[in-house]
């Protein structure tokens, strides 16, 4: 009896007993949601390493968030109107005495404002280098994201490495203008919104609702198929383009994922309070990121594999045949020879 309670106590620790086994979940069908919740649990942690390279790869969007935050601006005080605002001042006050009727009425009402200082104009210069690591960042992690949709092994460092040297040319480029597009269509949503509403005003806001959804669904195409194929830039946006409407449903389900990702993080930013504030902010640097992205690429790559993959490999059965997954037309699937060149070479 004492040897079995031994034997209970301390199962914890044993490491003969046999262990649980393969999940059944990896037989559900390749493309399938069921396949993705498999893949996005068994490979959460690879998740969390590629945020933390998006996050450190874009650092100086950091700049630009605390200087539009604030932190570098300094207080001031203006009148509200610009025309007669002592008297407003006089008027709208409700201080009983005559010294508060007499400080409004030479005063007026003031408004607090914002000032930027030379600091802040040195923030906004530091964020204008995302422009030249929007690409190279979003090449490296499509190539992680694309592999780990696949179900390919994965390591998430030199993987990254090796997508960004073999697509930085391409990439880097590409990526100062995807960068500018998405900032006009920020920018142009945003004083659209601020303006005044008239019919044209309002023609031209869903115009460019659309503009920017169309833009949003061609963006989880474009990065797959820059570390994919060997294609020029123009005939990646075309392809992109016709994906965007193509593979529709599955962009509408990422994107329905994508909103509920953000409205979960706007719950645990305003939601959460004390001690687990810092938690909450937290989220978005851990997993938001990366989360977001593997759904875009894991909705793309098996449309693109529909309808660009497979018809050429049914085309040419001898590439199909290959002991290893190798798709002819792609560029980073290399041999075991060529593997081991480059990484001799120290390029991986």
């Amino acid at each position: 009896m004492p040897e079995q309670n031994k034997k209970r106590r301390f199962k914890l620790f044993d490491i003969t007993r046999d262990g649980k086994g393969i999940s059944k979940t990896n037989d559900a069908k390749r493309g399938s949601l069921k396949h993705f919740f498999f893949t996005y649990r068994t490979n959460f942690g690879k998740l969390v390493s590629a945020n933390i390279i998006m996050v450190l790869g874009n650092f100086p969007i950091l700049f630009l968030i605390a200087a539009l935050s604030g932190v570098s601006k300094v207080d001031a005080y203006l009148p509200t109107q610009d025309l007669f605002q002592s008297i407003a001042g006089a008027f709208t006050t409700t201080s009983p005495t005559p010294a508060g009727v007499l400080i409004y009425s030479l005063e007026g009402l003031q408004n607090q404002i914002l000032v930027p200082t030379p600091l802040t104009y040195v923030f906004y210069g530091i964020s204008a280098l995302t422009l030249f690591t929007f690409g190279i960042v979003n090449v490296g992690t499509a190539y992680i994201f694309r592999n780990l949709a696949k179900g390919e092994p994965v390591f998430v460092w030199s993987d990254f490495i090796y997508a960004v040297k073999r697509n930085w040319k391409q990439a880097l480029p590409f990526g100062m203008i995807d960068a500018l597009i998405n900032f006009i269509l920020v920018y142009n949503l945003y004083t659209l919104l601020l303006g005044n509403s008239g019919f044209w005003q309002g023609f031209i806001f869903w115009a460019n609702i659309a503009i920017f959804f169309i833009y949003f669904f061609m963006r989880y195409y474009i990065y797959v198929q820059m570390v994919t194929f060997k294609l020029t830039v123009f005939k990646i946006i075309k392809n992109s383009l016709i994906f965007s409407l193509l593979g529709l449903k599955r962009n509408v389900v990422a994107l329905l994922g994508v909103i509920a990702f953000i409205l979960l993080e706007v719950l645990c930013i305003f939601g959460l309070s004390g001690v687990l504030l810092p938690f909450g902010v937290a989220i978005p640097l851990c997993v938001f990121l990366s989360n977001t992205a593997f759904m875009k690429i894991y909705a793309s790559y098996y449309k693109i594999d529909e309808h660009m993959i497979q018809p050429y490999l049914k085309e040419h059965p001898e590439e199909a045949k290959r002991e290893l997954d190798t798709e002819a037309i792609m560029r980073d699937d290399v041999t075991d020879k060529e593997r081991l060149e480059q990484i001799k070479k120290g390029m991986i």
